[in-house]
């Protein structure tokens, strides 16, 4: 698995948009469970002073799979 620290303050409007759709057609990760991760994220980075949640948290919260998260950080570094 690629190591891959996801920061969405750092990440380009374009490529956040591509990283939306890459988990919404190529996962099939819903817009409600994205919406949950990214508050959920929101708040962890609030209080861990964390920027790197949006892709845990989708896994944290059984939102994905353990592969998707690997293939997710695939992605991410591609993307970079």
């Amino acid at each position: 698995m690629v190591s891959y620290t996801w920061r969405k303050n750092d990440m380009a409007p374009a490529t956040y948009t591509k990283l939306i759709r890459f988990l919404q057609e190529d996962l099939a990760i819903s817009p409600a469970s994205i919406a949950v991760a990214e508050r959920r994220g929101d708040k962890q980075r609030q209080r861990d002073k964390d920027p790197n949640s949006l892709p845990m948290v989708l896994w944290q919260y059984g939102l994905v799979t353990l592969e998707q998260l690997d293939k997710i950080f695939d992605w991410l570094a591609q993307a970079y």
